[in-house]
């Protein structure tokens, strides 16, 4: 972890934890303190192979600088567990949740231990006191007595003496309460007898000098406490065993604490079902012991943002609630578990026998189970994906990973959509993804590059102008177009490659620039000033430039505006991706355009049929939108039958393959 980062977390631990205590150290000590320990922390994450143990000494310390209350150890865990697994630093270390996990456990067990030491130490104090005392007293040392039982009975620990043999001779007020009878009760009963039978043990002469314990102590009503236990032979002025002392101390906050504590590192805490950190666990304990394999399934809740704001949050966290509560309802014959991942996504993992439903009829339950109207009326469904018996070398993280992906591509077809994983898809996905991801360090790096490609007047053969398509690797425009469209790149880009193509055509002798644009980057709020100011730039005039907005976005007021001012601006402006329908024909008559693109599915379409109803309807179109004085531009047009054809029906350019292919502006 970097110095930065372990301060910042040191400074959080401290401010944490310096209140529930008088320590005899500053903040800024206790903060210098808590760095070393930060350190040691992480190491142990770090290490290879994994060994919780090294944080052991935390609790340790923690102890021995006086943080000895059972709130700083929660607050040592709730800083730690939260910062830990969200540290950049961390995000390479394999199974970290699960790591968390094991070193806040070492942690909090050596703090329990270090604490019931330290204060068996000073219980064993008070235990040689009173033996001092008793012995003054049989020594006829009056005042001494008095003192005894002063300590003896004012002590807020349970005391119990008792002969060689484990009978209680005399008990203190504390130890009474305890095991909820009276003192005089106790006498003459045997101490191991007040612990549950599991934990009683005999007691005798053979003991060793001081035993320490964590025990169940059964009170008269039946009720158990969770207690430490200390004992202590005492001998006598010639050495021989004389007597057994035993200090009881109630610890049962400590475990409810424990148990809380668990509870907010391993469960969900609005469904109490199983969180993402206990099921990675899990799932990869059920991955590597099962039999039969295992099945996956991540669910999505289909439109749940919708139930919540109309429900409201306190109607949508009960919703939730009855989600897991259904989700467990139907794996509960099943060796099974559900876990809630977070947000309105839940995961279940089946380890398979015999007798287990296959993946659809298991869909179909779950679905089933959605569907049962809520109290509130409401019925709900969800996308799914589902890994179905996975390789057994798969991690935890993979499978996860796999899901999700899985779950991913059925959102994208519908509502109460689900889908098996399939390996193929799934590295077209992640080769995408990894696209996705390298694509803005490739813009910085120069990698993309602007290409130029001619578009020809079917009158005449004659090539009146370049349009500039996108280049990066082996991907063309329309891949690089969609990339940047789905990661929020659009923008950045196309502004970059208008600037590249403006400055290329100011000094070529090659027809206007035609720039077509992205849904996005056509509703851009700052499209013209951004058009102008690469014209200014660039020194490329208005008029050698053709800019087509996307035909979608023009239905919009955003694009609408963008078209009528660029046009105004005296940029001539056209349509791009244009299918002919009857919203788009009426857009032409509203808003003044000069071209129209026809869309590349539109040409595709028609070039896989024989002439017919289509093709007399789309060149009745073009000859409809020619009288309106607007120009139409062909795409695609890879073959000379195509080139022929719309030639024929009046199309005025087009560009393709057939027409010639993208090239650099050094080839121009």
């Amino acid at each position: 972890m970097h110095e930065h980062s372990a301060q910042l977390l040191a400074r959080a631990w401290t401010r944490a934890v310096y209140q529930t205590a008088y320590v005899p150290m500053s903040s800024a000590e206790v903060e210098r303190h808590l760095l070393g320990l930060v350190g040691v922390v992480v190491d142990a994450l770090r290490a290879e192979p994994f060994r919780p143990d090294p944080a052991g000494a935390v609790g340790e310390e923690l102890v021995r600088a006086r943080f000895t209350n059972h709130e700083a150890l929660q607050r040592t865990v709730e800083v730690l567990g939260r910062a830990l697994l969200e540290a950049p630093e961390l995000a390479g270390v394999a199974d970290l949740p699960g790591k968390v996990v094991a070193v806040l456990g070492v942690l909090g067990a050596s703090f329990a231990s270090a604490v019931r030491h330290d204060a068996l130490d000073q219980h064993e104090e008070i235990t040689w006191a009173l033996l001092s005392a008793k012995q003054r007293a049989e020594r006829g040392l009056r005042v001494s007595e008095a003192r005894f039982h002063e300590v003896f009975d004012a002590s807020a620990l349970g005391i119990a003496v008792s002969d060689l043999r484990g009978i209680c001779l005399q008990a203190n007020d504390s130890m009474a309460t305890m095991a909820g009878v009276t003192k005089q009760e106790l006498v003459g009963r045997e101490v191991a007898a007040l612990f549950e039978p599991v934990d009683a043990a005999a007691r005798g002469p053979e003991l060793e000098h001081r035993q320490r314990e964590q025990r169940r102590l059964r009170r008269a009503d039946g009720e158990a406490l969770w207690v430490r236990v200390a004992v202590s032979l005492l001998r006598d002025e010639d050495g021989r065993p004389a007597y057994q002392v035993t200090v009881v101390e109630d610890i049962s906050d400590l475990h409810l604490l424990r148990a809380h504590l668990d509870h907010q590192l391993l469960r969900d805490p609005l469904t109490g079902l199983p969180n993402r950190q206990h099921f990675t666990t899990r799932l990869e304990a059920l991955h590597g012991s099962s039999g039969a394999g295992i099945t996956l399934y991540h669910l999505d809740l289909d439109a749940f943002s919708v139930v919540n704001n109309g429900l409201g949050h306190a109607g949508g966290d009960e919703l939730l609630r009855e989600v897991g509560r259904r989700l467990e309802r139907v794996v509960a014959e099943e060796r099974a578990l559900v876990a809630r991942l977070g947000g309105d996504e839940f995961a279940i993992v089946v380890d398979n026998s015999p007798t287990t439903p296959r993946v659809p009829a298991m869909v179909e339950r779950i679905y089933a189970a959605l569907a049962e109207p809520t109290g509130a009326g409401v019925a709900l469904s969800a996308g799914i994906g589902v890994v179905d018996r996975p390789p057994t070398g798969w991690d935890a993280a993979e499978l996860l990973r796999a899901a999700n992906a899985t779950l991913h591509r059925a959102k994208r077809r519908g509502a109460r959509q689900w889908l098996p994983y399939d390996r193929y898809e799934d590295d077209r996905a992640r080769t995408w993804f990894a696209r996705a991801a390298r694509m803005p360090g490739a813009l910085d790096g120069g990698e993309i590059e602007v290409e130029y490609q001619p578009v020809v007047a079917l009158a005449d053969g004659s090539v009146t102008g370049h349009l500039a398509r996108l280049r990066w690797a082996e991907l063309g425009h329309d891949e690089c177009v969609d990339l940047a469209e789905r990661t929020g790149l659009s923008l950045r880009l196309a502004r970059w490659a208008l600037r590249e193509a403006a400055t290329a055509a100011a000094g070529w002798d090659a027809g206007a620039l035609h720039v077509e644009l992205s849904p996005m980057q056509s509703s851009d709020e700052d499209l013209v000033g951004a058009v102008k100011r690469t014209l200014d730039e660039s020194g490329l005039p208005a008029e050698a430039l053709r800019l087509y907005l996307d035909t979608r976005s023009m239905l919009v007021a955003e694009g609408e505006d963008n078209a009528r001012v660029l046009r105004d601006s005296g940029i001539a402006t056209g349509l791009a991706a244009f299918n002919g329908g009857q919203a788009e024909l009426a857009l032409l008559e509203e808003l003044a355009v000069d071209a129209v693109v026809l869309a590349p599915s539109v040409v595709r379409r028609l070039a896989g049929r024989e002439p017919g109803l289509l093709h007399r309807a789309i060149g009745l179109m073009l000859r409809e939108i020619r009288a309106s004085g607007v120009a139409v531009t062909v795409p695609g047009v890879d073959t000379e039958e195509q080139r022929t054809w719309w030639a024929e029906v009046g199309a005025d350019h087009a560009f393709g393959e057939a027409l010639g292919a993208p090239v650099p502006d050094y080839e121009l």
